[in-house]
């Protein structure tokens, strides 16, 4: 018994002093790309403190066209494309609409608290003031990442008068 407990002892000893030392970062994710990559197709600076699995997905629909209804890299609208993103990038499932989403999905925050991956909502319309049709995914120092139905995927900037004049606002997923 008592070499059984030396042994034991002797174990968590070796891996207690195994844990010291320097503090690993995590590598990014299979198929991250490299920050400085993703820094110029996205146009702005990203670090590896980023959610990088965020910004390289961003960054592999960039240009693909507006297409209503579509959720595939022929065609996606800005619904479809808050959709894919989550399920990707979280794991989450969101809601099938704009209006939906901010609903049945999100708790509303205001524009100072965002954080990277909240929802942005818009209306680009002459509808009702309080309902979204757009949706967009925050990432940071202002800019959100949407599908744009003249642009199709496009980082843009909150700061932007067209959306300053669209804001409805944040939304953090539940």
């Amino acid at each position: 018994m008592n070499k059984y407990i030396s042994n034991i002892a002797l174990i968590v000893s070796v891996l207690l002093c195994s844990s010291c030392g320097t503090h690993r970062r995590l590598s990014p994710p299979a198929g991250a790309d490299h920050p400085a990559e993703l820094s110029r197709r996205l146009g702005m600076r990203i670090t590896t403190r980023d959610n990088l699995r965020l910004y390289t997905l961003a960054s592999q629909w960039i240009g693909t066209p507006y297409r209503f209804g579509g959720i595939s890299k022929r065609g996606v609208d800005c619904s479809g494309f808050a959709i894919i993103l989550y399920r990707e990038v979280y794991g989450s499932r969101l809601a099938a609409s704009s209006a939906d989403i901010l609903k049945y999905n999100c708790k509303k925050i205001k524009r100072p608290a965002l954080r990277e991956g909240d929802l942005v909502f818009f209306r680009t319309d002459r509808g009702n003031r309080k309902t979204p049709n757009h949706v967009g995914i925050y990432l940071k120092n202002d800019k959100f990442v949407h599908a744009s139905t003249s642009r199709g995927v496009i980082v843009s900037s909150l700061s932007e008068p067209y959306y300053l004049r669209s804001w409805i606002t944040g939304g953090r997923v539940r």
